[in-house]
């Protein structure tokens, strides 16, 4: 049974091309549109190219295109085909290559060297993420990693060419775009989204203005266009019809309550939760106000972002003491010095309320992602952590604390390459790399290549899979299977079996830290592999679990990696898991049986 569930997922995805399929014998209009022969291609036919393409998706790929451009659509379809059967082939070998391990460093080769328009092969994997219902767990698992490697590469050579513009280039937005992107990459997150969004709130700021100074030249600037206002009186005027759209028009505040989240960082959750941390506030307040003719800075306090505001003559010699410093997290409070000072609790020297670039502003914000993925304690993948320190590193690639940091989270998490003999490992890359800027930190790094070669000794003494066989003489106290919804009785959460060992298999040291001798059967009982709806992964013991009455899907990241299908009671496991655990799935069918079926007739009764 289980064999043939991960069949129906492997028959549901390649029916996503079908989806056009009925529609393709309108294509052979294309033979007669004008222009066929040029160079080129043909006409684009409106009828036609529904046929193309998805019916949800091909207005999401006709961006790609000009509408003055002549384009063969009936070649573009093949295209398209071809691209589809190529990311269905990578997708399907993907479980089966890495399953037991992370996605390796080098795991996505096949992916960089994939031919045709990698919009298409991106197109084919948003089909399968939408795919409906509750199977092909196990294809939108792997869709997802791949989608989401793609679309940070692409970011991230944006980011790094980003980097390379001149000093005095200040679109400050866009580089908070970038970071926001690539920390989102699934989200569909574009600079021209969040412009439109500003450009609404400018043109509230704007009507308000107009009530305040009919005159005010920042009236008569046009879209995209902006010059600088010199009055102090004009440029007062725009700061008070800001404050007032946007902290008592629009309600944006700084998030006091939930300070360290990092949904405060990223720009369009700021937009759309009208709430962030000083730095983001302040950008979007600076944006704002430059667009209006209002030339405000960026200031790297420590401990508060601020901006500052000119107040003294232009050409003259200006100290601190010249200008006004604004709180965008403290509703466009204007501040003083000595208020600054007083924000933060201590003196500091004249230097820190100087102008930052870009890059330092960038910096900063990367750097409060970095300090919020060191403090993840549920998110067992660490993929802001992971993130932030790609981006940090984007920036500042010779940073050796960060290098090792990198190779340690390589190292915890296990992300080796795919083959354990291969020589270009990510991890000794990293280690080499960091012991050449820093010869000082040849212990830590001695210690991490150490451990690291002897991962590849054991890879290559991995003989194969193994095999838990239920009706095994060692595994009779075994009482549950994979795939079935649990509860912890003693702290109620919800969670289902990926893993199961006769008897607690972890070292002395986490028995004695998590306890285990104080339980009634001690680690002489089953312990199981569990993922909880929580997004941790746990090992529990036998006695402290229970059938869940009410199951429910189970919200965690590796559901797919392990599952091919939720049925509504219990999950079955893909093909690699089944392999691993042959006989339970049988069980699980009986249990199921007694349990909810028993459930069900005392409810009909």
């Amino acid at each position: 049974m289980a064999a043939a569930a991960v069949d129906s997922a492997m028959e549901v995805v390649p029916a996503l091309a079908e989806e056009a399929a009925p529609e393709v014998a309108g294509l052979s209009c294309l033979v007669n549109l004008p222009g066929e022969g040029d160079a080129g291609g043909g006409a684009a036919c409106p009828f036609c190219l529904r046929g193309c393409f998805s019916p949800r998706r091909w207005p999401s790929l006709m961006k790609h295109y000009s509408p003055t451009d002549y384009v063969n659509w009936l070649e573009e379809y093949k295209v398209r085909q071809k691209a589809g059967l190529e990311a269905r082939k990578i997708v399907a070998s993907f479980s089966k290559r890495f399953f037991s391990e992370h996605v390796p460093c080098n795991g996505f080769s096949d992916i960089e060297n994939l031919e045709g328009p990698e919009i298409f092969f991106e197109d084919e994997l948003v089909c399968i993420l939408n795919m409906e219902g509750r199977k092909a767990l196990t294809w939108k698992y792997y869709a997802k990693k791949i989608l989401y490697y793609l679309r940070q590469q692409k970011i991230l050579n944006n980011l790094k060419a980003f980097l390379q513009q001149p000093d005095d280039y200040e679109s400050y937005l866009e580089g908070a775009v970038y970071i926001d992107q690539y920390c989102n990459p699934l989200s569909d997150i574009s600079l021209k989204d969040i412009q439109a969004q500003i450009d609404s709130i400018v043109e509230l700021v704007c009507k308000t203005l107009r009530g305040i100074n009919s005159r005010h030249p920042s009236l008569a600037f046009k879209a995209g266009e902006s010059s600088m206002i010199m009055e102090i009186e004009l440029q007062s005027q725009v700061l008070d019809a800001m404050n007032y759209v946007l902290y008592d028009q629009l309600k944006f505040k700084g998030n006091r309550m939930d300070y360290y989240n990092a949904l405060n960082l990223y720009m369009h959750q700021v937009l759309i939760r009208r709430t962030g941390i000083p730095i983001s506030m302040s950008l979007l307040y600076l944006t704002i106000a430059r667009q209006l003719g209002v030339p405000l800075e960026p200031v790297n306090f420590p401990s508060h972002f601020l901006l500052r505001w000119c107040q003294g003559a232009e050409g003259a010699t200006l100290d601190i003491f010249d200008y006004i410093y604004i709180d965008a997290f403290g509703k466009g409070k204007q501040l003083t010095v000595k208020e600054c000072e007083y924000l933060i609790g201590q003196h500091v020297t004249a230097a820190l309320y100087g102008v930052v670039n870009v890059k330092k502003v960038l910096q900063r914000m990367v750097g409060n992602l970095l300090s919020l993925g060191k403090r993840e304690g549920i998110d067992q993948s660490y993929q802001l952590l992971r993130d932030s320190l790609d981006l940090y590193l984007a920036m500042y690639p010779d940073q050796v604390q960060l290098l090792l940091l990198q190779a340690r989270l390589y190292f915890h998490l296990g992300i080796w390459p795919e083959k354990s003999f291969c020589l270009v490992l990510k991890v000794l890359d990293i280690l080499q790399h960091i012991q050449t800027l820093d010869p000082g930190q040849h212990g830590a790094v001695g210690y991490l290549v150490q451990h690291t070669l002897e991962h590849i000794e054991r890879k290559k003494e991995e003989v194969g899979v193994e095999v838990k066989l239920r009706s095994d003489e060692k595994h009779r106290d075994v009482c549950y299977s994979i795939g079935l919804i649990m509860k912890h009785k003693r702290y109620g959460y919800n969670c289902v079996i990926y893993g199961w060992d006769p008897t607690c298999m972890m070292g002395h040291e986490w028995i004695r830290n998590m306890n285990v001798h104080s339980l009634p059967h001690g680690h002489h009982q089953p312990f199981y592999n569990v993922l909880v709806e929580d997004g941790s992964c746990r090992y529990a013991a036998q006695e402290n679990l229970e059938y869940n009455v009410e199951p429910q899907e189970i919200s965690h990241p590796d559901v797919g990696r392990y599952f091919s299908e939720f049925t509504g009671t219990h999950y079955i496991p893909n093909a690699e898991l089944e392999i691993r655990y042959p006989e339970d799935l049988e069980f699980v069918y009986e249990t199921v049986q007694n349990i909810y079926s028993a459930k069900k007739e005392n409810i009909d009764e």
